[in-house]
């Protein structure tokens, strides 16, 4: 008897070891309905705030952790050269505007001045008939002694004068006809260059109104690295904005946990931060891949001794809402992730064909 109790001491030590490395396996890997994990974070899809023109910063509305709406001012860059800009725009679009007007006006004109020609071809037609005329008569009094010589050459010459007429007129009424083509040409370039004008002028409102950055979400203000006196250049970052009302889970799950795993199954996230009050959420997607295939460098497990290691998938889990808790979450935050995949799934992802793994 006496040495029976230290074997059913061990004994007993062993089974709760036992015990407990298997309690540990299932919270750690799941029990196969709940799949549990603590690599898991906050993140949110958010935008670094940039410039689209260069300039001075002379104005800083937003400060650092502010909350602030889509569309307010968060920096003002000085405008003095943009607005001097807009002015010389809008000259040069006013007087292209001049131009067009006038040649529009004189192509309109041109037509009278093709009528205006042919009437005087036709004026002179009938002065060339009378003129004929009279050199014909002239000559026959002259060969019959009744004119003098000098009326017969004055006559002739005044019908010569007619026929040049006729034909001087005529060459206007084709220099006439031919100057609506010119017309119509200077018109078009003229159009052109409007357009191109206004173009300019469009730019230069868009670059003054670039001056203004806003926020281009709802969002709280952070890494603020722009200050008054500040010179910025387009595409450069200078503050981020953060929708942390949108702030959803990132949960790297075992591949071997996600058998039964379904887009709209419940969840429960626990934030380290708020300890004992855990927050509901759902499974949104899965991602395509591991994380190690979108790693820069990847492993080639063709060459040398192969190892197998279990990969992990990230899954993305939004809260539920009417949870105030859930807006204190933070970017960055770490936390700990359960998946009930004993649930029915439900949500807008849940019936979706492009986020449903089965």
């Amino acid at each position: 008897m006496i040495y029976k109790k230290p074997l059913l001491y061990a004994g007993c030590a062993a089974g709760v070891l036992a015990l407990i490395a298997w309690g540990g396996a299932h919270w750690v890997n799941g029990d196969g309905v709940n799949q549990y994990t603590n690599d898991a974070y906050v993140t949110a899809d958010f935008p670094t705030v940039a410039p689209k023109v260069s300039g001075r910063i002379d104005r800083v509305i937003a400060q650092d952790n502010e909350q602030v709406h889509a569309g307010e001012e968060l920096a003002h860059i000085e405008d003095d050269d943009y607005r001097a800009a807009l002015d010389v725009a809008k000259g040069n679009r006013m007087a292209a505007q001049g131009d067009v007007t006038n040649l529009e006006a004189e192509l309109a004109r041109q037509d009278s001045v093709i009528a205006e020609a042919r009437a005087a071809v036709l004026a002179d037609q009938a002065n060339l008939m009378f003129a004929r005329q009279n050199a014909v008569r002239y000559r026959n009094l002259s060969s019959g002694g009744a004119g003098t010589i000098e009326q017969k050459q004055s006559s002739e010459a005044h019908e010569k004068e007619a026929e040049a007429a006729i034909a001087r007129d005529q060459a206007g009424v084709d220099a006439a006809i031919r100057q609506v083509a010119v017309l119509k040409g200077q018109l078009e370039r003229a159009r052109g260059v409007l357009v191109r004008a206004q173009g300019d002028e469009k730019q230069a409102e868009l670059n003054l109104s670039y001056c203004t950055i806003p926020a281009p979400m709802d969002g709280v203000v952070g890494e603020r690295g722009v200050r008054v006196g500040n010179y910025v250049h387009p595409g450069t970052g200078i503050l981020a904005v953060v929708p942390t009302h949108a702030a959803y889970v990132l949960a790297n799950f075992q591949e071997t946990q996600l058998t039964r795993v379904q887009a709209g199954q419940r969840a429960t996230i626990w934030v380290d931060t708020f300890p004992g009050h855990p927050l509901k959420a759902h499974v949104d997607s899965l991602a395509p891949a591991t994380g190690v295939a979108f790693a820069p460098i990847q492993p080639d497990n063709a060459t040398g001794n192969f190892t197998k290691v279990v990969q992990r998938i990230p899954v993305k889990l939004t809260f539920d809402a009417d949870q105030p808790l859930a807006a204190r979450v933070r970017v960055g935050m770490s936390v700990e992730a359960n998946i009930d995949t004993s649930s029915k799934p439900e949500g807008p992802h849940a019936n979706d064909t492009r986020y449903v793994w089965q």
